[in-house]
């Protein structure tokens, strides 16, 4: 995939699990598991654009770690169908790799942030110096 921006990417993400929802076999299974997968999908692009207009650093560390959650759902999701057999593995290989890079890109991001001092501060107490 080229270098879009991430809010790019997650919204194209969004729109190839669409894409995927619309295209899978209809039974019982698959269809509880294209509404999850759908909702999970679909919420990484929006809770990522909510987290660039975050008010504070906790704010921002908070809606990130949402959209990381929803990522690694929307890949169980995948993962699941993929095992179910009932959908060939190759059209779903590019989605999960893209699922795995982008929890991976979150994961990341919320450590920067973190580390950064976005979130929580670490206070270290010692004997002679008070709180630092």
């Amino acid at each position: 995939m080229k270098n879009l921006d991430l809010l790019e990417r997650t919204q194209q993400f969004s729109l190839r699990i669409m894409n995927l929802v619309e295209n899978l076999p209809a039974c019982k299974s698959i269809n509880f598991v294209s509404s999850q997968i759908l909702r999970s999908a679909t919420s990484v692009g929006a809770n990522y654009r909510a987290a660039r207009r975050a008010k504070s650093g906790r704010d921002f560390i908070n809606k990130l770690k949402i959209v990381e959650e929803e990522t690694d759902e929307t890949l169980y999701w995948l993962e699941l169908i993929q095992k179910s057999g009932k959908v060939k593995p190759e059209k779903l290989q590019g989605l999960i790799n893209e699922a795995n890079e982008l929890v991976a890109i979150f994961v990341t991001s919320l450590k920067t942030a973190k580390l950064n001092g976005t979130g929580k501060r670490k206070v270290r107490i010692t004997k002679d110096e008070g709180r630092t």
